[in-house]
């Protein structure tokens, strides 16, 4: 969800999605981890009325599943343990709140959890907090409604407000005086959606992430007290704040750094059936495979330079910067990378594709009609 990316010419292509089973950091270690409503352990214990998977019911009891197995990782060069959230480093995407990769947070005192979306395109991290504008729970078909914890800094011990003296006031000119609370807002790329507050800081609730022990880590970190949502936080994605990892200053894993809580890293992994995991401070291994990444001055990005294109085994040498962005649902190219793409797939497709109408309501320029007892698009494949 970057604030500050805009395109001259947004075409949808398709969704990207992983193919391994696992789920590998740096592609030198990885782990399976199975919650009791999981399919292999539904397959094991004959249990009856577990909620449907994908549901709001089923992710929702999924927050408060045990401790998952940890993957083997490198320490940092001063021996800094890399640590997680305190209810687990799992990581799920939600369908039914805007195909977004989530995360349950914990913050305050006495604490509190967030199921917050995770978002790689922008820096800071919000709730909704004392809010005018927000979700206060969603209801799903046939299900009753999941509250949301919304966050109040007069009722958490450890809160205070960032003043707009303060140098983590980016916007201290709209502020009438500098002993007032900062102000903060962030414009999305999403059509009409935005976060309006203040900034405030309180304790976020971390736990070590290794694979000898687990201690609690209080890390005082500076984040939004959301007031007002508009746009797509009022309509299903992010209803319940979002995490910024962005590479500025104010993003957690700056903050993280910055106080020596741990290493200025992390690692996200995203699987293909939704499930996945985050670790801050997390190294890698010796031997993985790096790509640089091309910062901008003004705001830097997770921005990197695409050398080559490989399509069915076709291989074109386009070059073009792409962002990663965990809080964008598909990927978005511009020409020609996206022609280039697009009608080399086509080419190879071998369904019929899709004639839209008048009637049809698809984002998508390229669509194909599948039989009934198919659920894939058939196309050659060429392995390596």
């Amino acid at each position: 969800m970057s604030e500050f990316t805009r395109y001259s010419r947004v075409l949808l292509l398709m969704v990207l999605g992983l193919s391994a089973g696992a789920c590998y950091g740096f592609g030198t270690f990885g782990f399976e981890f199975h919650h009791r409503y999981s399919d292999p352990v539904k397959q094991i214990l004959a249990v009856d009325e577990l909620p449907a998977k994908g549901s709001l019911e089923y992710y929702s009891a999924m927050i408060h599943r045990d401790k998952i197995i940890k993957g083997r990782r490198l320490a940092a060069e001063n021996d800094q343990t890399p640590v997680t959230f305190l209810d687990g480093n799992a990581t799920y995407r939600l369908n039914s709140l805007g195909y977004l990769h989530y995360a349950n947070v914990t913050v305050g005192t006495p604490a509190l959890w967030f199921l917050v979306a995770l978002d790689t395109g922008s820096d800071l991290f919000w709730l909704p907090c004392d809010c005018s504008s927000c979700v206060h729970g969603i209801r799903s078909p046939g299900g009753p409604t999941i509250e949301f914890n919304i966050y109040s800094p007069n009722t958490s011990s450890t809160s205070s407000k960032v003043p707009c003296s303060s140098d983590k006031c980016e916007q201290h000119r709209k502020c009438s005086s500098p002993t007032n609370t900062c102000p903060y807002q962030v414009i999305y790329l999403s059509n009409g959606t935005s976060s309006i507050g203040v900034l405030v800081e309180d304790v976020l609730r971390l736990t070590t992430d290794d694979d000898k022990t687990n201690k609690p880590v209080e890390a005082k970190i500076t984040f939004g007290c959301g007031k007002i949502q508009t746009g797509s936080f009022l309509n299903g994605a992010a209803p319940n704040g979002l995490f910024g990892l962005g590479m500025d200053n104010i993003s957690v894993p700056s903050i993280l750094a910055k106080e020596n809580v741990t290493s200025n890293s992390f690692s996200m992994c995203f699987r293909s059936d939704g499930i996945g995991r985050i670790t801050f401070g997390d190294k890698g291994s010796s031997d993985q495979g790096e790509t640089p990444i091309n910062p901008r001055q003004s705001r830097p990005t997770y921005n990197i330079s695409i050398t080559q294109i490989s399509v069915g085994g076709k291989t074109g040498d386009l070059e073009f910067d792409a962002v990663f962005d965990s809080g964008t649902s598909f990927t978005y190219l511009n020409d020609p990378a996206y022609t280039l793409i697009s009608e080399t797939f086509n080419n190879l497709a071998l369904d019929k594709r899709h004639t839209s109408k008048s009637t049809d309501d698809l984002p998508f320029e390229y669509c194909y009609d599948l039989s009934t007892e198919f659920f894939y698009l058939t196309a050659p494949i060429k392995r390596a």
